[in-house]
């Protein structure tokens, strides 16, 4: 069956109150959703995948209730692919090694590619940054003891220049995470994904109908999780 997406559909902010989304510097939908295995793609409009989204995000689908059986993959979105969905958390703790290992896949095809989670309830942020098949920046902040265990790489531009706002310093030891002096900071960042992602790519918080887009977004099935 052929689903027909009307020309006017347009991009629109897409959110739920636990938002985690992959980006990727590419129209290739195709390669994309080939690159990280997925299946069945079935053409959505703006707003049905907002509806999805929301429903994923909150564990309210009866044939998915953990949200990781199905991902949003968007239509070239000035010149990014998104994929978005609790499948693509790059900080949950059975998620995160699969996540950085699609994330270095995709950046050695396409230069780059990036993943966030936001809690838009001030649950934390988490992005990971990978260029060239290798890994940039990893940093969680969403108030989990092991946060710290899963930092990589030095901090970011956009990280250095909030705490120099905050008179702290640039970098710091993450055994220090807990002291008094960075509880600021902690939350602080609680709140940057959205932030980092806009300075770095698009963030789906932002989309306008002004956005140049190209191509249908589609949901496609993820791969069977072996545990």
């Amino acid at each position: 069956m052929v689903v027909k997406i009307a020309r006017d559909d347009q991009p629109r902010p897409l959110s739920t109150c636990w938002l985690y989304w992959i980006a990727v510097p590419t129209g290739d939908q195709a390669g994309v959703i080939a690159s990280l295995g997925l299946t069945r793609p079935v053409p959505v409009t703006f707003a049905e995948a907002e509806a999805v989204i929301d429903e994923d995000g909150h564990g309210e689908a009866e044939d998915n209730p953990d949200g990781m059986a199905r991902v949003y993959v968007s239509p070239e979105i000035e010149g990014w692919t998104l994929v978005i969905g609790p499948w693509c958390d790059p900080c949950n703790s059975d998620r995160s090694d699969e996540v950085l290992r699609l994330c270095v896949n995709l950046s050695s095809r396409y230069g780059a590619a990036q993943a966030y989670y936001f809690g838009t309830q001030n649950d934390g942020s988490a992005w990971l940054i990978t260029e060239h098949g290798a890994v940039v920046r990893r940093y969680c902040e969403t108030g989990e003891v092991d946060d710290g265990l899963l930092t990589l790489g030095k901090p970011l531009v956009q990280e250095r220049a909030e705490r120099e706002r905050l008179g702290l310093p640039p970098a710091w030891d993450e055994n220090a995470r807990n002291d008094d002096a960075e509880e600021e900071w902690k939350w602080r960042a609680f709140d940057m994904a959205p932030e980092i992602a806009e300075a770095l790519s698009i963030s789906p918080l932002a989309l306008t109908a002004a956005m140049r887009v190209r191509g249908v977004g589609v949901l496609a099935e993820t791969p069977v999780l072996v545990h």
